[in-house]
């Protein structure tokens, strides 16, 4: 690893107020974006996805503490809004209080975020084009989010709308994190001031992308899943040990005829495939990051993502497992999609690297 020499605006004030610094906003921005997405598994498993059926309001008002009279006069007022659940359907304080806090914080974080595009167009000869173009990019990307939000209610938590929405929720996320990360390269902290030699960065850039992408489609693949059919899917392996997991429907290889099966046995065909290739694959990167001399912060990224990647295997055939009649245990689905999300974010990290190694980081534009 070779360090880099920190030129006049790559200096680290130790002086500064941590929460002062340039990286503090969008690091803010990334923490708010987190409990974003948890807020959405969340809403998910407790199926309250539709639990306020009109957008920006919520049954009319601006509030949570909606009751069912409320609830049975705005379906009788609004009949063309009745969800898939049926106007007899009743929601509670807390479900509705789910969906509510959702919005809301993508509401809240609309305020930090406009003064992170700001503040970085205003610096933009200071800190860089770079960091100013992630800053919009990701605020771009959060208002098609929130549409996208609204799409989703629109069309009553359809699966294509909520694997699209979870979608964009981590592109801008990921953005965040990028613009995060430059700033803490220009900042001078040592984790971050280092270069990769050209002959990795080509031998080992596309391997590096491709694990990522894959984790990225099975992990939007696993929220179609859950999604599709109000979530009915997750019984196409029936459940139980070991009819549901690890075979389905009591076979290795099942029939295809119902759609349920097919569905379950793609996601479940496909995240082995994914694991399998993220062992091999982390083992050749780090093979080639001996060769040329690389950093370690490549093969360390891919070892989370695989590590994340192998305890999800576990948790989703947990969750089939543990099923019964009265339904699954939904607080393992949140874990489900929180060790998915942080397995692509690992993989990710590893993308910026390679980008930060080349990346002028923030430098000046004079």
């Amino acid at each position: 690893m070779r360090f880099v020499k920190r030129g006049r605006n790559n200096r680290l004030n130790m002086a500064q107020a941590w929460y002062r610094q340039a990286s503090f906003v969008p690091a803010l921005l990334v923490v708010m974006a987190v409990l974003i997405i948890t807020f959405g598994g969340t809403i998910r498993i407790y199926d309250a996805g539709e639990s306020c059926p009109d957008w920006p309001g919520c049954f009319g008002t601006w509030h949570f503490m909606v009751s069912e009279a409320e609830q049975a006069a705005y379906w009788d007022e609004n009949p063309d809004q009745i969800d898939s659940r049926g106007a007899d359907h009743r929601y509670t304080i807390f479900e509705i209080f789910l969906e509510w806090v959702h919005r809301l914080l993508v509401g809240i974080i609309a305020i930090p975020m406009l003064w992170n595009m700001y503040s970085t167009q205003k610096n933009k000869n200071l800190w860089g084009r770079e960091i100013r173009n992630a800053s919009w990019i990701a605020g771009f990307f959060l208002v098609i989010q929130a549409i996208a939000g609204a799409v989703t209610v629109i069309y009553d938590n359809s699966d294509w709308s909520v694997a699209l929405h979870l979608s964009l929720a981590l592109t801008f996320t990921g953005f965040l994190v990028w613009q995060c990360m430059l700033h803490l390269k220009r900042e001078g902290y040592p984790s971050f001031q280092f270069s990769t030699s050209s002959e990795f960065i080509d031998s080992e850039k596309k391997r590096i992308f491709s694990l990522t992408l894959a984790v990225f489609v099975l992990l939007i693949l696993g929220t179609w899943v859950a999604s599709t059919a109000g979530g009915e899917y997750n019984k196409g392996c029936s459940i139980g040990m070991p009819d549901g997991w690890p075979q389905c429907q009591g076979e290795l290889l099942p029939s295809f005829e119902h759609t349920g099966i097919l569905v379950q046995m793609l996601h479940r065909v496909g995240a082995a495939i994914v694991g399998m290739i993220l062992v091999l694959g982390t083992m050749k990167l780090k093979e080639k990051s001996m060769q040329f001399s690389a950093p370690k912060i490549y093969g360390k990224c891919f070892d989370f993502a695989t590590g994340f990647w192998l305890l999800n295997i576990f948790v989703g055939g947990l969750y089939i497992v543990l099923a019964d009649a009265d339904g699954f245990p939904e607080l393992l689905s949140l874990a489900h999609l929180i060790i998915g999300v942080s397995s692509f974010f690992s993989a990710l990290m590893a993308v910026m690297f390679i980008r930060l190694s080349s990346s002028a980081g923030g430098e000046s534009d004079e």
